[in-house]
């Protein structure tokens, strides 16, 4: 079977083994679409990103979890940024850049915050609607009471590229408890059932951070938890916006998660109203870990 370098990078934090890891293909251009989900299959983190030439941007990036392809994840392509940039394949002078993903082009920028490189993505327009289904059953799949689930507070699915569940939990406690039956998702969110499970709430572990969360994967994307998630922690800047703060135009505050999972990372949000909707934008850094070399199905 042939073997692939891929390079394991860590999204949302600085320390090695800690945020939440990636695995990053340079130059993948030669693979195939089985090649790229046997490889992630192989690397088996949440999610391995295949950076390929654009004809409509700087770069294309695809996304693959050990399960399927998915068409747009925060902490791989911070991880994949922060590669290229910290590898000299983006210039040192250029500061601003843009993605070709499954969601359209999207713009990166990068700066250099404290001597430590910060990426920044803006995110497709986010999206949400109503859960409909058992509160009680939802809980139940989270090993929660029913009464752990802050229901003062709209339960829906967002998307600002990927879809997930958003769950307000009333306590931080609630989130150490937590245990997952990913298996029985689809079956409760009968709305979007490939939908991922994103509980959060607005008491936090440290006192920079205005959100802390969770997040439990979709069973058909082959992974339990997501230590630190971009997509969703950016949902949940719009969700601010929509569901809990309608008079404000622009909100910016950290989102901690990864605790429970001793993998702490924290995702800079930043959201704002305008006419044609929401624009959202998340930002982190990253760091290198180490070099894989993965067999796989070519």
């Amino acid at each position: 079977m042939p073997i692939i370098q891929v390079l394991h990078y860590d999204a949302f934090s600085s320390e090695p083994n800690m945020g939440n890891p990636a695995g990053v293909v340079l130059e993948a251009d030669h693979l195939s679409e089985r090649a790229m989900q046997s490889i992630a299959r192989s690397v088996g983190f949440n999610e391995t990103v295949f950076v390929v030439r654009s004809s409509q941007a700087d770069y294309r990036l695809r996304y693959f979890t050990p399960g399927h392809e998915i068409n747009l994840c925060g902490h791989a392509t911070m991880a994949s940024m922060y590669c290229l940039k910290t590898r000299g394949h983006i210039k040192a002078s250029q500061n601003a850049l843009t993605i070709e993903t499954n969601v359209g082009i999207l713009p990166i920028t990068t700066d250099y915050i404290n001597n430590e490189l910060m990426v920044t993505m803006k995110q497709d327009h986010p999206q949400f609607f109503p859960f409909q289904g058992s509160v009680k059953k939802l809980a139940e799949s989270l090993s929660l009471l029913e009464e752990e689930i802050d229901t003062s507070m709209p339960i829906v699915y967002g998307s600002t590229g990927t879809w997930t569940l958003l769950v307000p939990i009333r306590n931080l406690e609630s989130f150490n408890r937590m245990q997952s039956n990913n298996e029985i998702f689809p079956e409760i969110l009968m709305e979007n059932p490939r939908s991922s499970v994103h509980p959060f709430g607005l008491e936090t572990v440290k006192q920079e951070a205005m959100m802390h969360a969770r997040h439990f994967s979709s069973p058909y994307s082959g992974t339990i938890e997501d230590a630190i998630t971009g997509t969703a922690s950016g949902v949940m800047g719009a969700y601010y916006l929509t569901y809990l703060d309608q008079e404000a135009s622009n909100i910016e505050f950290i989102v901690e998660q990864g605790t429970e999972v001793h993998k702490d990372g924290q995702v800079l949000v930043n959201v704002s109203r305008r006419q044609e909707g929401i624009d959202v934008y998340i930002s982190g850094t990253g760091v290198y870990v180490r070099e894989l070399h993965v067999e796989f199905d070519g």
